[in-house]
């Protein structure tokens, strides 16, 4: 991505009246090192794409191991997105998920109380 992009995308970003943009606008900088802010969490889509987003990357066992740990904590609900977005869809369904220690439960939304499932 060329310097002028980013920088033309950052300045949009920032006439933006959104929190969520203003936080990610913060994380990055506009920056194009030092984007990774977490074990495989890494902030450098929310560069040229509006909205608040990461990405989970890494190795596919790596990225089964964060959503595994996201999961632990209490995270139920994960927008998994890629680019090509079809393509994408196929390799993390045949690659990551069964990677994943419990890829229904993971998926399993669940109530506000005690974890109880909501289906």
């Amino acid at each position: 991505m060329s310097r002028e992009r980013i920088a033309a995308a950052q300045a949009r970003f920032r006439r933006m009246d959104s929190v969520g943009q203003a936080r990610m606008a913060a994380l990055n900088a506009g920056r194009t090192d030092g984007l990774t802010v977490a074990p495989n969490l890494w902030a450098g889509v929310g560069l040229v794409r509006e909205g608040a987003g990461t990405a989970l990357v890494g190795s596919y066992a790596e990225v089964a191991a964060r959503i595994d740990e996201y999961a632990a904590l209490g995270v139920d609900e994960f927008v998994l997105s890629g680019w090509p977005h079809r393509e994408e869809a196929e390799r993390v369904g045949a690659e990551v998920l069964p990677l994943v220690a419990d890829p229904v439960a993971a998926a399993q939304p669940r109530s506000a109380v005690a974890g109880v499932p909501t289906r």
